[in-house]
């Protein structure tokens, strides 16, 4: 039997594509490999141009971008309701609250057409503070999840819990499933030059609160530790916040803020450990790009991150926010080039054995076909006539 005699399932992916962060990360890893699945087809919406847009075409992957830029909501409703009902799809994968908005909209209320989101972290707020609006937003947005949609994916069993907990969500409405990352064939040696360099990178919001970094590095600097030296790569608004900080204590110097970066092994190669500061995470993609670089990470013991870190084998998690605490546990590390090593090869054997982008596919793969089984039952049946 070849390709073209079997019954395809088509999935519709619905994202907005306008940053290159870790659901956008993430969302290029899922969408490489199921391409490579026979009885999937994929048709792939973006509300933006952008990176994603850019790398998906680059592996052969067609998309259509509907930019949210030149048109009013109510024209982009339109233009997805005509690729949809042109040729409907059996479900709609859906990744943050605008495009879960959308893809209840395009999919109507008959349930021909299922949805599936996946939900990659929690609402972002510094410490319990959220504006009216954004609790209203929050709450509209699950609300919407918890009806309307076949399956909400919770890329942590924290989320998965304050899904259940907080939000009323049914334990049969949530599927779990880690973020992946692709795995380097190879991890190799650090660029050195001399010093012991801490890096992290994200977006720079509120919620990775970065100024708890530049305490640690004024921290380590208090303690004589002058070869230590720290990176941050990324974008977003705090950065002149950040930079008033560090002028301000005087590490110029000692911590550099390098920007966004287009070459993430570059950046990688050049630090000898991670350093997330985050109030809370899902499943950071960074924190996975590093482990599977074989790069120690600290970290605070703070949502979804418990569930890839274990405390002293692949780096450390750090209970509470105090910059002292954080600091000693790198100090620890660049004193400690034994310990540092073992945790390297943990931290790599780590993202092997758990992380793959190829083992995710396979699970949203399979979550596809319990969540459309006419096709599913159809395709089984297939294959058995096939092998008899």
């Amino acid at each position: 039997m070849n390709n073209a005699s079997i019954v395809k399932l088509k999935a519709l992916q619905l994202i907005s594509g306008d940053l290159w962060a870790g659901a956008e990360t993430m969302a290029f890893n899922l969408l490489s490999h199921l391409n490579g699945y026979p009885d999937l087809k994929l048709v792939i919406i973006l509300l933006n141009e952008g990176r994603l847009a850019e790398n998906l075409r680059e592996i052969g992957i067609a998309v259509h971008v509907i930019d949210e830029r030149q048109f009013s909501f109510l024209e982009i409703v339109r233009r997805i309701h005509t690729i949809v009902h042109a040729s409907p799809p059996d479900l709609i994968h859906s990744h943050r609250y605008k495009e879960n908005i959308l893809a209840t909209m395009a999919a109507g209320f008959s349930g021909s057409i299922k949805l599936i989101a996946t939900q990659h972290g929690l609402p972002e707020r510094v410490g319990d503070k959220a504006t009216y609006a954004n609790r209203a937003i929050s709450r509209g947005n699950f609300h919407l999840l918890s009806r309307y949609f076949t399956k909400t994916v919770a890329v942590s069993a924290d989320v998965k819990n304050h899904l259940l907990m907080e939000y009323s969500f049914r334990e049969e409405s949530i599927e779990s499933i880690h973020n992946g990352i692709e795995i380097p064939e190879v991890t190799l040696p650090r660029r050195s030059t001399g010093d012991f360099v801490i890096g992290s990178s994200g977006r720079l919001f509120p919620v990775k609160d970065y100024p708890l970094m530049v305490e640690i590095a004024r921290a380590i600097a208090s303690d004589k530790a002058q070869d230590v030296h720290f990176e941050l790569a990324g974008e977003g608004p705090e950065r002149p916040v950040l930079e008033s900080i560090v002028q301000r204590y005087g590490l110029q110097n000692s911590f550099a803020m390098i920007g966004h970066q287009d070459d993430m092994d570059t950046f990688y190669n050049g630090i000898d450990l991670y350093l997330n500061t985050s109030v809370h995470e899902g499943i950071p993609m960074s924190i996975l790009e590093a482990l599977a670089r074989g790069i120690p990470v600290i970290a605070p013991a703070v949502g979804g991150i418990g569930e890839i870190i274990t405390n002293g084998v692949e780096g450390f998690l750090v209970e509470g926010r105090n910059p002292d605490a954080f600091a000693e546990k790198c100090l620890l590390l660049r004193e400690n080039r034994e310990l540092r090593e073992r945790m390297s090869k943990a931290a790599r054997a780590r993202a092997e054995s758990a992380f793959s982008a190829e083992s995710m596919a396979e699970k949203y793969y399979r979550l596809y076909r319990r969540t459309v089984p006419v096709i599913q039952q159809w395709q089984e049946s297939v294959y058995t006539a096939k092998s008899a």
